[in-house]
Order: C-alpha cells, then structure tokens, then sequence
C-alpha cells in the first residue's frame, strides 16, 4: 500500500511538472490593417519568435478590431491590450517628439530612415516611451507614403490643391497638405473604405505596403508617387506585462521586436519593387511627380517644425549618412 502510495505521488508530481513546463502565456497583439500587410507580417514574425522559447503565444486582433491606434495604445497603458504595431501617427498624442520623423521631405530614402531609426536617435526615442507608460521594443516600417484620389492625377503641387485627402490625425503632415492647398482631412483608418465608396472624400495617402494590401485600387483612380513622408512604425507593449517580466524574457521581447521590425524592411523592399506593378495590374493609373516642386512648397512650414522639434535634431537627421 505504501508503495502504491509513493508510486501514485510520484506520478501526480511528474503529471504537475509536465503541466508547468507545457504552460503557456497567451499574448494580445493588436493592430490596424490585413493579415497580408507589413503590420501582419510583422506580427506574425513576433510570433515565430516567441514560439522558439515555447513559454508564449500569441493571439493576434488585426483590422483594428481592438479599436483604431489611439485606442489601442491607450489600451496598453491600460494593460487591456498587451501587444500592439502602431504608426507615429497614433503615438503623436502620447510622445510627441516621435512627430519630427513625419516630417516631409525629411529623409532621402529608406536606407537614410533606417540608419536613423537604429542609431543614437532612434533609439534614444524609444526610452521616451515608458515615460508615457507604454513600453517600445523596436521599430517597424511602412515605406515611404504617396498619394491616391479619383478626381485626376497628381504631379504638382498645382494638381493637388482643393483635392480632400484623408489624412491620419498628424498635425504634423496636415501643415504640410494645407500649405500644398491639400484639403486635409483627418480620419480613423477604418472609416476611409466607407468614405471613399460615399465620396465624402477624394483621396488618401499612404505607403505603398499600406495602397497594396488594403486593396485601395479597387476604391481609387489615380496613385501618385510623391514620397512625401517616411512612415515609420513601431512595436509597442505593455508595461503591465513587461514590467513583471524577468529579464531574460525582457530581452526575449526586445528581440522578438526587432525579428518583427525586419519582416516589415522585408516587406516593404519587396513592395516597393512589386507594389506599382500591382496597382497598374488592377487599373490603378500611376505617375511620377515633380518632387523638388513638392519639397520646396512645403518649405515654409519648416520654421515651424524647427520650433517645435529642435532645429539641430531636424539638421542632425538630414546629415545622418
């Protein structure tokens, strides 16, 4: 009996141990757009990360259905939402100097944004978002945005005045479009289909990745390529959870990031040189634009951004090689 005993604790111990070591921690990862995007794509690489450690999973809400950005970012100060890739265009309201990278016409191309992104400044503004009871991990991207509208192409900034683009909520970009004469309109992502079928708007703007897969030309006429903004984007979480985590996960999450953040470089390299075939395939017409036009129309905004931002951390990001 005693043995029978023995041998039956002995297996309740093991059955216990067993559970421990197979328990895993679910993980909400919010964000706005497909499963086929680079934001998905992104995800999904976070997940494949943390599968590796085999102590977290994941369970990913796209199309916002979490709520739109803001929401969601208030939902992770909140510790309702414990994962989240979201625009700057969101985080403007929570840490304000991630604002000067929506800066028109700021960098030269995606190698320039990501050498910022990844050195001394970029970093330096992820330790701003725990102040601001969010928790940054790493940045993402988005490309390089463009404009779409069903009233005529665009190449000047002549063609774009009185033109009503959608814009996101960015003081930022709408200083820029209302100086071009653009009718800036600022609205939650998951309202523009419905605006765009209604016509209470003409346009949007967005990156290519965003134009492709949320299958804008089946809702616009004309996409121009004006490159006006770099989008950057950013993996966000909890310090609800992170906080209790120890600091080998803590850097379990940084790196599983940082994986998130290079399937979205991925994603926008392949389409950047895929995407505008896309779109034309679909009837999309496509054109260039005078870009040095759009640069120095926007210019007298500068003084501006200078005031707000630091003259010297806008000259330090434009001389970054």
């Amino acid at each position: 009996m005693k043995n029978r005993l023995l041998a039956a604790g002995l297996m309740l111990g093991l059955g216990l141990a067993a559970g421990a070591a197979t328990a895993q921690t679910s993980l909400k990862l919010a964000y706005a757009l497909s499963t086929s995007s680079h934001y998905g794509a992104g995800a999904k690489a976070f997940a494949s990360a943390l599968e590796k450690d085999g102590n977290y999973t994941i369970e990913a809400f796209p199309n916002s259905a979490l709520g739109g950005e803001r929401e969601v970012i208030e939902g992770l100060q909140l510790g309702t939402i414990d994962l989240a890739i979201v625009s700057t265009g969101a985080t403007l309201n929570f840490v304000p100097k991630t604002g000067v990278f929506d800066i028109p016409f700021l960098f030269r191309d995606l190698q320039h944004a990501r050498h910022v992104l990844d050195g001394k400044i970029g970093q330096d503004m992820l330790a701003e978002f725990p102040k601001r009871g969010i928790v940054a991990l790493a940045w993402g991207e988005q490309g390089f945005r463009h404009l779409t509208n069903n009233v005529r192409p665009v190449t000047t900034p002549a063609d774009a005045k009185g033109l009503k683009i959608r814009t996101t909520e960015n003081p930022i970009h709408i200083a820029a479009f209302r100086e071009i004469g653009i009718l800036a309109t600022p609205m939650a992502w998951p309202e523009v289909a419905t605006a765009l079928q209604q016509g209470t708007i003409d346009g949007q703007e967005n990156p290519l990745s965003v134009i492709v897969s949320a299958k804008l030309p089946q809702l616009q006429k004309y996409l121009s390529l004006t490159a006006h903004v770099y989008g950057p984007a950013l993996v966000l979480m909890s310090p609800a959870v992170y906080d209790g985590l120890s600091d080998q996960d803590k850097q379990l999450m940084k790196d599983a990031g940082v994986t998130a953040a290079q399937a979205m470089r991925d994603y926008v390299d392949d389409i950047e040189k895929t995407g505008v075939d896309a779109v034309k395939a679909e009837g999309m017409q496509v054109n260039t634009v005078d870009h040095a036009a759009f640069a120095k129309a926007v210019e007298p905004v500068y003084p501006q951004y200078y005031k707000q931002f630091g003259q010297e951390l806008v000259e330090a990001i434009r001389q970054t090689q």
